[in-house]
């Protein structure tokens, strides 16, 4: 923790240690009293997250009851009332002893830790398919922080994308129970169909809905995604669930690595719904 990464304000000093600092970096205030018990919850918690943040943000300390004037000019009704403050602004805010979780979501939200802001690149860098430069970023996250899902979730999809199915596929069967788990289980299928791409060529099969599909892998593994989607929805319309229903989760895993708002996922599946029904 560097020095005044926490520090007692009062009013004679507030414009310049939270609004005019805030310029620099967010500045947390947590209004308090001494009589307030959620205070002395809420305020060692926040000291704490302070110290780990390592100078991502300043605590500022105010006592409402030596500084009543601050408390009515931003509004405090209650205590503890923390409010964060960037480029001299209140940006957040919220009021009672919250869970640490919350305080922390709160925290990153105000001022994203390096490790949130590589994650945010590396999902940018997704979102407009440099599959590699995503990989790249992925990667140097979970070398920080191993048990991040989110970062975990991400380079499966990088990788499938580049072709590199079988890393993917093993990223995916050992995935933990989180929040992700459930995208996860969506692209399993999708890593395992291209795996047995790899040893199945297009063009190699006297079923026509085999020698569809195996087409269909091969423009995914060239990254023509619209084509594939054309030939497994023509394989759903000819036999619903042909090959246990592989074109059709094939599909929703390369709905989830393009993300529903995407105008691909959008098309093919309302295409999808008219093949099924």
């Amino acid at each position: 923790m560097r020095k005044g990464d926490i520090v007692v304000v009062t009013e004679q000093d507030f414009d310049t240690e939270v609004l005019q600092y805030s310029r620099q970096r967010p500045v947390v205030v947590d209004f308090w009293a001494p009589w307030c018990g959620p205070c002395r919850i809420l305020g060692p918690l926040l000291e704490r997250l302070a110290q780990e943040a390592d100078g991502a943000f300043r605590l500022a300390k105010v006592n409402v009851d030596e500084n009543p004037t601050l408390a009515m000019r931003y509004g405090v009704r209650g205590i503890p009332t923390v409010k964060g403050f960037v480029n001299g602004q209140v940006v957040g805010e919220f009021m009672g002893a919250l869970p640490e979780g919350q305080v922390r979501a709160f925290l990153r939200k105000l001022a994203p830790s390096p490790l949130d802001l590589a994650l945010e690149k590396a999902d940018s860098l997704l979102q407009m398919h440099d599959w590699e430069g995503a990989e790249a970023v992925y990667r140097d996250v979970l070398e920080q922080a191993p048990e991040l899902t989110h970062a975990r979730l991400g380079l499966a999809k990088a990788l499938l994308m580049r072709g590199r199915a079988r890393e993917a596929l093993s990223l995916l069967r050992h995935f933990p129970a989180s929040r992700e788990y459930q995208a996860a289980q969506t692209l399993l299928p999708l890593a395992e169909a291209l795996v047995w791409a790899e040893s199945h060529p297009a063009g190699e099969s006297d079923d026509p809905l085999e020698a569809m599909y195996r087409r269909a892998l091969d423009l995914i593994r060239r990254g023509n995604l619209e084509a594939a989607m054309d030939g497994l929805i023509e394989i759903i319309r000819r036999d619903k669930h042909w090959n246990n229903d592989m074109p059709r989760k094939v599909l929703l895993g390369l709905f989830e690595i393009l993300g529903q708002n995407h105008p691909l996922t959008r098309q093919y599946r309302r295409e999808l719904s008219m093949a099924l029904f």
